[in-house]
């Protein structure tokens, strides 16, 4: 059974209390290179995509450039980040939708967010979230993670996981407690190793225990 609207709450409580720098820790300057830098993320570290986008963003910041850029020019850029072929394709073709379709402005709801290419509920998610300040919470890995293992879920993939924190999470609250998750799941909740016996939730948490 998975904890009520209330614990939840004391949850999210004590995790302000512990992670108040909680913030997107992904470099961006626009809802664009926000987009950019999200895309780039999927399988990547948020450091590594940091590196890119400072040499890129530097050259290139918005749709209308990347419209003029060839996939193999883009794709020297983001190289590092993995999985560069597939990567490149999507900016580009979500750049020139961007153009053709918003006059060159990043949709700012989640609904046409979905329509771009390359951007998953994630994605859509998380650049309505903080380039617009929705009530959205996204569901990555360690958001995953942390809410099965905080009994905040129980489903079996991402988007069942986000309708059961949308429930359980109080409106005008979903876009900070995903960083509270995110941080915690970086730095206490750990995939292989948490750090249970310093956990700041340890007494409602009901999965490690023992662990230190």
């Amino acid at each position: 059974m998975l904890l009520s609207k209330d614990k939840c709450s004391e949850i999210l409580d004590i995790l302000e209390e512990t992670y108040p720098d909680a913030k997107p820790e992904l470099n961006f300057k626009t809802p664009f290179t926000l987009l950019v830098a999200v895309i780039l993320s999927a399988q990547c570290t948020d450091k590594r995509v940091n590196e890119v986008t400072s040499v890129l963003f530097e050259k290139y910041d918005k749709p209308e450039d990347f419209v003029e850029l060839f996939q193999k020019d883009l794709e020297t850029y983001i190289k590092p980040c993995g999985f560069y072929h597939d990567k490149a394709k999507h900016i580009l073709a979500a750049a020139k939708m961007i153009c053709d379709n918003y006059g060159g402005k990043v949709p700012d709801n989640f609904d046409e967010l979905l329509k771009l290419p390359g951007v998953g509920r994630k994605t859509a998610n998380v650049v309505y979230a903080v380039a617009f300040g929705g009530d959205a919470i996204a569901v990555d890995t360690h958001v995953f993670r942390v809410s099965h293992r905080l009994n905040l879920s129980d489903a079996k993939d991402a988007e069942e996981t986000e309708k059961q924190l949308y429930g359980l999470i109080e409106d005008g609250r979903r876009n900070r407690a995903h960083h509270l998750l995110i941080f915690h799941g970086r730095r206490c909740c750990k995939a292989q190793k948490p750090l249970c016996g310093v956990c700041p939730v340890k007494d409602i948490c009901t999965f490690g225990g023992d662990n230190e």
